[in-house]
């Protein structure tokens, strides 16, 4: 689903061109079918909320999803991890950083980092929860 951007003003925007594509074109939306892991951070109560889904094969993410309640850069910031943690090992998962969206997107507002941080919990939230269904994976070595 692509968005038309014309309504939207080029002279005022807190957000790069890449963040705002990821915002209006997300990529991953949605859920995994029958997820190897999921886990899901934030409160309504501040706003944003990530659910972020994985499927994992061999060791390695073959598929990262996402469902985000929450601002452009919350979107974005789903958008761009789901991108990034595709194809990496577990153990290289969850090393992941929110320095790494933050890169990725080409920078956010210093008020929006918040959001980045969001999706690196969101991540490791889904690779614990992924462990935890998967014990057996945790003393397997990694291809």
């Amino acid at each position: 689903m692509r968005f038309d951007t014309g309504l939207m003003s080029d002279s005022y925007t807190l957000y790069n061109q890449t963040v705002m594509d990821h915002f209006l074109n997300p990529r991953n939306l949605g859920e995994v079918p029958d997820a190897d892991g999921v886990g899901e951070v934030g409160a309504a109560a501040c706003g944003d909320i990530m659910k972020i889904s994985l499927k994992v094969k061999d060791g390695r993410i073959e598929d990262a999803r996402f469902k985000t309640f929450g601002c452009g850069s919350a979107i974005a910031s789903s958008s761009m991890a789901t991108e990034l943690i595709k194809g990496r090992t577990v153990a290289e998962a969850m090393s992941f950083s929110n320095q790494e969206v933050i890169q990725a997107l080409g920078g956010l507002p210093p008020v929006k980092i918040h959001c980045s941080v969001l999706a690196e919990e969101a991540i490791k939230a889904a690779l614990e929860d992924y462990r935890k269904r998967h014990p057996e994976a945790a003393g397997q070595p990694e291809r």
